[in-house]
């Protein structure tokens, strides 16, 4: 069995240790917040590993990350590893490896989805290194995947699982606002007396069903008009990255495109699909929702 170094152990960290820990290997937590950690400092962490080391760091992208792996780099080994498991944008994958990679640490990164239900049913993971690093972190994400031949993909070279992964949320922009408003043409008409079971019927059968109908329709179940909920939804630097990454490449993207301004619409004015957004991003990532008032 193997030891994994694990830093960060909020909604998504805190499930994924005991995932890998039902899988029979040994994690070493470590938080900010001392309630959650299992060790009380970055130093105390890689101190109760055996090397080589594999640290998987979950922390918010940007200022979070970099700290996180510039003290990484001063108390690793040669031969240790580094997993950069949050939202970080794929060029500053390439950075990091190549600061990590200066001293003889490996680098590899990794995009995880499956928000708050991963810890029951897996975790689909993106992730982009050498097959070399990929390969001592293998046991991980084994553990972390979900059960049969799919969830998992060593997508590329460092920066190609951020990327996959950014793509992916993408996708997943346009696929929620397409059901927002297809929900909120259903509610304005006279004719369509019962817009939540029109949802639920599209759950057999038809083109569009998929995990996010079943989360749409488990939204209405708990609150069948969203009056609830106020129709603001944040976007995520992956939405934008996407859109930036589109232009970068001379790429078309216009519903992933439009999908991210429907977002920046709902700051204006309380918009009905973004009631079903928030909704969505709720019930698949426990992401806060705005009460109505």
């Amino acid at each position: 069995m193997a030891q994994l170094g694990l830093i960060g152990l909020g909604k998504m960290g805190g499930n994924m240790r005991e995932r890998i820990r039902r899988a029979g290997h040994t994690v070493i937590g470590y938080d900010r917040n001392p309630d959650v950690a299992d060790v009380h400092s970055l130093k105390e962490l890689v101190d109760g590993l055996q090397g080589p080391r594999v640290v998987w760091v979950m922390v918010p992208a940007g200022a979070a990350t970099q700290s996180t792996i510039d003290e990484l780099g001063e108390l690793l080994s040669p031969g240790d590893l580094v997993i950069d498991g949050g939202n970080s944008r794929w060029t500053d994958d390439e950075k990091h490896a190549e600061q990590l990679g200066a001293k003889g640490i490996g680098f590899v990164d990794c995009g995880v989805s499956g928000g708050v239900w991963g810890l029951a049913n897996g975790y689909a993971l993106m992730y982009g290194g050498t097959v070399e690093d990929v390969a001592k972190a293998q046991p991980f994400f084994d553990a972390l995947k979900p059960e049969g031949d799919f969830g998992a993909v060593h997508a590329g070279k460092v920066g190609a699982g951020h990327f996959a992964k950014m793509v992916h949320n993408g996708i997943e922009y346009a696929m929620m606002q397409a059901y927002a408003e297809g929900w909120e043409l259903l509610e304005a008409v006279d004719s369509v007396t019962d817009v939540r079971e029109v949802f639920r019927s599209w759950k057999a059968g038809t083109v569009i069903r998929s995990w996010l109908l079943d989360l749409a329709v488990d939204a209405l179940d708990k609150d069948e008009h969203l009056n609830g909920l106020r129709g603001f939804a944040q976007d995520s630097g992956e939405g934008r990255w996407t859109v930036e990454a589109a232009i970068d490449n001379a790429v078309p993207l216009p519903a992933i495109t439009a999908s991210l301004f429907a977002r920046f619409a709902s700051r204006q004015d309380d918009s009905p699909q973004m009631k079903m957004i928030a909704a969505l991003r709720n019930e698949f990532g426990g992401h806060a929702v705005t009460a109505a008032e």
